[in-house]
């Protein structure tokens, strides 16, 4: 199959993969998604399963676990039969079945304390996409030097949701930069594909107005330091942040005539995965440069 119709291929899988991210909470037949996808219905299951390497009511169930794994880590306020319903199944039992096969915990287990390194091993798939090239819309922009509270992520990156948890506690305890109001950052200094686990390097951030004081959560004060900065805006999922990112350097870089400033690139999360679905989430990724 020639690269061209294998691009094409790959984006009427991809709409259909982002159809569902969209409309998790209705109710999604077949004919309807092939008919998304412009394949024939009497096909459409066995293209989507060799393509994906998933069935596609599978895909839909795990994609609502996923969802519903945010929700029992993240908005612990919330009652898990809400979550269960919320994930389009029947019954909290269903659920909790469903959940438990999928991830080796019960919801409320997950909840307790989540075993983050195994689920994302059961939610990062690795479906091909389109790798044609695209139009990047970046921005230069002069940064202005912001105040933040660090916290420093020294883990692998499958454990990154336990900081960012312990960062959430942090801010509702504290109420020294409360989510709605200030804004969040996260500092990139290692290459989650080519650094070992054990050395990635990541900081969790969050405006402040003042000095952190001392706490048992190992807040710290920081900055991110004035500069130009490229910017370019991820829409969606950050599971694959890392593949704009890398188009940034290794495309729009060498042919900018541009030349990086002494400071990692990092992340402005214009909205959270607290408040909006995951499709909605909006980033803006800085480059630093001179």
């Amino acid at each position: 199959m020639s690269t061209k119709k294998t691009n094409h291929y790959a984006e009427r899988i991809m709409r259909v993969c982002d159809y569902i991210y969209q409309h998790l909470d209705e109710e999604m037949t077949l004919d309807q998604l092939s008919h998304i996808a412009h394949f024939s219905k009497f096909h459409f299951h066995r293209q989507f399963s060799d393509y994906t390497g998933i069935s596609i009511n599978r895909y839909i169930q795990l994609m609502r676990l996923k969802r519903a794994s945010y929700r029992l880590a993240f908005d612990r306020q919330d009652k898990i039969i809400d979550i269960a319903y919320e994930a389009s199944f029947k019954n909290p039992e269903s659920f909790s079945r469903a959940f438990k096969k999928t991830f080796s915990q019960s919801p409320s287990q997950f909840r307790a304390d989540p075993q983050w390194p195994h689920w994302h091993t059961k939610v990062q798939l690795h479906i091909p996409t389109n790798e044609g090239s695209k139009i990047m819309d970046i921005e230069i922009v002069n940064f202005k030097q912001t105040k933040v509270a660090v916290l420093e992520h020294r883990a692998p990156p499958d454990r990154v949701y336990e900081s960012v948890s312990k960062f959430i506690d942090w801010r509702k305890q504290s109420k020294l930069s409360p989510a709605k109001t200030s804004r969040s950052f996260g500092i990139v200094y290692d290459n989650p594909e080519t650094t070992p686990p054990n050395e990635f390097r990541f900081d969790i951030c969050g405006t402040v107005n003042a000095d952190v004081p001392e706490n048992s959560y190992d807040i710290k004060t920081g900055e991110i330091p004035a500069g130009r900065c490229a910017v370019l805006r991820h829409n969606g999922s950050m599971d694959n942040i890392g593949k704009s990112v890398c188009e940034m350097y290794a495309k729009w870089l060498p042919e900018s005539g541009e030349e990086l400033r002494d400071y990692p690139c990092f992340f402005h999360y214009l909205n959270l995965i607290t408040e909006v679905e995951e499709h909605e989430l909006k980033t803006d990724i800085y480059l630093p440069i001179k």
